[in-house]
């Protein structure tokens, strides 16, 4: 995938404090995900992968928020293969299989123009343990899927309605979520309850704006 000359923007003022907001990162997985942040940005404006609004903080808004979340979801000790639902733009998947090399990511991903510009970060990062899925999820058949995690895809509920056939009895799906999320969890219908138990996993705030953030756990239960 070749990147296009384009008009400078906010894109070029954008900042990266990954470094001292998280000291501890081992340095190959700061210089990975420092090229991901360039390379997202570099072709933001032809496939619309994030907010324009967003590109100068994007070291916080998107990758301090998906890094926060990735540390806190492998705390939980997951062993299979991890599933990002509507991968987008590959934000939290790409960069918990940059800090995860032994975890295999699966980026579901239906845009074909998005997936190319995921190919593009996982042979760019050399991720051997990343691969796109260029499906619609109605299309996936014979899944079992054990974890899976999910960043502005939609609502729990209207996450849970779609993926519900997707995955194993006992499989637990991952999802970010603001300040909002326990109003999420209350408007989730009593027959996905009945299938799907949720559960704070844990809350953090964004380094610089204080944003509040949240991960949240449901685990299929029948």
């Amino acid at each position: 995938m070749n990147g296009s000359p384009r008009q400078p923007n906010d894109a070029d003022n954008a900042m990266w404090r990954l470094g001292q907001w998280f000291p501890d990162l081992p340095e190959n997985i700061h210089t990975s995900l420092k090229t991901y942040h360039s390379e997202l940005l570099k072709f933001n404006g032809k496939l619309n992968l994030i907010s324009r609004a967003t590109e100068r903080e994007a070291d916080e808004i998107h990758f301090a928020d998906s890094l926060s979340a990735v540390q806190m979801i492998l705390a939980t000790g997951i062993k299979s293969d991890v599933y990002d639902v509507g991968s987008g733009n590959g934000l939290p998947g790409v960069v918990l299989g940059v800090v995860s090399p032994s975890t295999k990511v699966f980026l579901v991903e239906s845009d074909m123009r998005k997936g190319e510009f995921l190919k593009h970060i996982i042979h760019t990062l050399h991720l051997s343990n990343v691969s796109v899925l260029s499906a619609r999820l109605e299309s996936l058949k014979d899944t079992d899927i054990q974890v899976g995690v999910a960043r502005g895809f939609a609502s729990i509920a209207k996450t849970l309605l779609v993926c519900n056939r997707l995955f194993a009895k006992g499989g637990r799906f991952f999802h970010l979520k603001g300040a909002t999320w326990s109003r999420e969890i209350a408007d989730i219908p009593s027959q996905l309850i009945s299938v799907w138990a949720p559960e704070l996993i844990g809350e953090y705030s964004l380094p610089v704006s204080q944003a509040r953030r949240a991960v949240v756990c449901t685990t299929k239960t029948a």
